[in-house]
């Protein structure tokens, strides 16, 4: 109760130096509160009034917490607050004093506010006076009151507290609503322990505030003398009303508390279809005993938390086995890959449990190459993992059987689909020769690759692509379109799935471009840029897995010494060939080829008008050269046709019919690869070291 109309005290300016006689007569004890110091005094009939001897008290308001209750002093400290803050000059309150005896007394207290020539508070002088004769019949109804205001306010905060424990999904979440200052405090506990029962012990995991802890107590066995193994053991709640009662039922334990100032406490077991799980015990250092009513609202909180755990433990035993099903489904090493760096991160998401089929993989291929994959299976289940797990096996093999990028995926799709499994799954599958720096790209329903240059700049490579696996086969539209990028040395290929790139209230475009902002402010070593990455995407949550594969194609060292010179050749552009054939004539004596030039022009002239006359359409002359056990000249032609090239007889004139003769004849190694929608004929000649 506050009396905020208590007129202002008349004392003189030297007090309490020379306290009024009147003041003691009335038996009345009067306090000098010095706010710059903090220091509280009080004269003799004021700690009489709070049953204190002089030795028990040094000055500080804090001490006065032996006798003052916690929800007295909150509401004490809500009065003198309140009057400081609004300019008053004075203010009053009633509020209880538990004596030393345990009894609750009545008191009333005086205060008048001394401010500076600014308004700013800097004194406090008053009284305080026992009051419970003044309050007389009324106190036992006020105390009625009291109980009953307080009955409301605990069950409230088990109610609050229940609901908050609905959203608690792991032990940690538990805890901490069980510890939040709004929670279990309103029930006046001032300590707060709490274990879980494992192979016949009680591991402690949770308590407080901090210096409560007890040495030894961490682990301990359910036959030691402790409270919480004897609840746990005889599945009974042990409620301890006075500190005697603790020192003589837990010897052991009890000279550890004792500076927590502890008056009683209450320890519940956690019992979950008649099995203890573990143990709860609260602390309280303004009560002695504990009613009916408040027995029975902290077995309902204990039952409410117990709950709780055991769903939050199967939660986190349910995250764990569809991890581990998770980790074992993705590769468990990378393998090295010679001319490349390459870093791989996987996060999982922020929804516990529910694990995601994302997954990445890096296939080594012959002839120097290497397939990339990265993939998202639709669903976030242990289904979806195990699907997962199954396509990164397949599109592996189909890789390394030799098929094009095209049919790999379309084989995929059509493992997906016969699959006993409704879900599918988006993916990108890029085929890479480290040599010269070709990717080939194909795209099922993911997100296009991104390319970060080696001035930092970084830009997203827009891919033609299919219906996601599983849904192309079911549709019957397994033509895969191929994609080509060209990655020069330094440049890096990112492939990520959605995870890394949706972010909330946002649409893709937008996190695309986002994306490509932070890898162009990141670092430079690939494995410290997907470490960025990844961090990222932890500090934004999501409630989506993210995978993430980063190949950097390395400099000379991958096998080209000497860049690279291309020229685009127009279909009936005779002014273009001309231009083509100075080029490759200049090329291949600059750069050395030696005795071997005629044959190596001889060979790109031929490959050249032979994608001119029979594909009616343009070609791309590229050449490169290649360093590693031998210095090679490559030629690379490529043209708009799907049509492979075959050797035919000569005609009977003799000049048609020998171009793939002179092809296998002349050069070292030949071939054709698939390139988008059309081809690409290579040739590559062993020259001479460049002196």
């Amino acid at each position: 109760m506050v009396d905020r109309g208590a007129s202002a005290l008349s004392l003189p300016d030297d007090w309490p130096a020379h306290p009024d006689p009147i003041l003691a007569l009335n038996l009345m004890g009067s306090f000098d509160w010095d706010l710059d110091t903090g220091l509280f005094h009080m004269d003799a009939q004021a700690h009489e009034v709070f049953d204190l001897r002089p030795d028990e008290y040094d000055n500080h308001p804090e001490s006065l917490a032996i006798r003052v209750p916690a929800a007295e002093a909150y509401r004490l400290d809500g009065a003198v607050s309140r009057a400081m803050k609004d300019g008053s000059e004075n203010y009053g309150a009633y509020f209880r004093i538990r004596r030393r005896d345990g009894t609750l007394r009545w008191t009333h207290t005086q205060g008048y506010i001394r401010r500076d020539e600014t308004g700013r508070p800097r004194r406090i002088i008053g009284i305080v006076r026992d009051a419970t004769q003044e309050l007389g019949d009324s106190e036992a109804r006020r105390e009625q009151d009291l109980r009953s205001a307080a009955r409301r306010e605990q069950t409230n905060v088990v109610q609050l507290t229940t609901a908050a424990l609905a959203h608690a999904r792991t032990v940690q979440d538990v805890i901490d609503v069980v510890k939040d200052t709004h929670g279990l405090t309103h029930l006046g506990a001032t300590s707060l322990v709490m274990g879980l029962v494992e192979a016949g012990r009680i591991r402690l995991i949770a308590e407080g505030p901090a210096g409560s802890f007890v040495p030894g107590t961490l682990v301990t066995r359910i036959d030691e003398p402790y409270p919480m193994s004897d609840v746990v053991r005889t599945l009974t709640p042990c409620f301890i009303e006075s500190p005697e009662e603790f020192a003589e039922g837990y010897p052991v334990l009890w000279p550890h508390i004792t500076d927590l100032n502890i008056t009683s406490a209450a320890y519940l077991p956690l019992i979950v279809q008649a099995r203890p799980i573990g143990a709860m015990g609260l602390l309280y250092s303004d009560r002695r005993g504990f009613s009916t009513e408040e027995r029975n609202v902290l077995l309902a909180l204990g039952s409410s938390i117990a709950q709780s755990l055991q769903r939050a433990m199967f939660f986190e035993q349910e995250k764990d086995l569809a991890t581990g099903l998770q980790q074992a489904m993705l590769p468990r090493t990378i393998p090295s890959v010679r001319g490349a760096d390459v870093a791989v991160r996987y996060r999982s998401a922020s929804l516990g449990r529910d694990i995601g089929g994302d997954w990445y993989d890096l296939i080594p291929l012959p002839g120097g190459r290497v397939g990339a994959v990265i993939g998202d299976v639709q669903g976030h289940d242990t289904h979806a993992a195990a699907v997962m797990g199954q396509l990164r096996i397949v599109l592996r093999a189909y890789a390394a059987e030799g098929h094009t990028p095209a049919a790999v995926m379309a084989r995929a799709s059509v493992f997906l689909h016969e699959l006993d499994t409704d879900r599918f799954a988006t993916c990108l599958y890029a085929e890479a020769d480290l040599s010269t720096g070709v990717v080939q790209v194909v795209r099922a329903g993911h997100i296009d690759p991104l390319i970060r240059h080696t001035d930092g700049s970084c830009r997203r490579v827009p891919v033609d692509g299919g219906l996601p696996l599983g849904l192309s086969a079911e549709f019957g539209r397994l033509d895969y379109p191929v994609g080509t990028l060209e990655l020069d040395p330094g440049h890096t290929l990112l492939l990520c799935t959605d995870g890394l790139v949706e972010q909330p209230g946002a649409d893709l475009d937008e996190g695309v471009h986002t994306l490509t902002a932070l890898i162009a402010s990141g670092p430079d070593d690939v494995r410290d840029l997907a470490d960025c990455l990844i961090d990222v995407a932890e500090e934004r949550g999501g409630e989506d897995d993210v995978a993430l594969l980063l190949l950097r194609r390395r400099g000379l060292e991958t096998g080209e010494c000497g860049g690279r010179l291309q020229q685009h050749v127009a279909p009936g552009d005779p002014e273009a060939l001309t231009e083509a054939r100075h080029m490759i004539r200049a090329a291949v004596r600059t750069w050395g080829a030696g005795d071997r030039a005629d044959e190596i022009e001889l060979v790109a002239d031929e490959v050249i008008t032979n994608a001119l006359m029979h594909t009616e359409g343009s070609a791309v002359v590229t050449l490169r050269v290649l360093a590693g056990k031998d210095r090679r000249l490559r030629v690379e032609v490529e043209d708009s046709s799907s049509a492979l090239p075959r050797r035919r007889e000569a005609g009977e004139s003799g000049v048609s019919g020998r171009g793939l003769l002179l092809v296998d004849l002349l050069s070292d190694a030949w071939g054709v690869e698939a390139r988008g929608g059309g081809k690409c004929v290579w040739c590559e000649f062993v020259v001479p070291e460049d002196d």
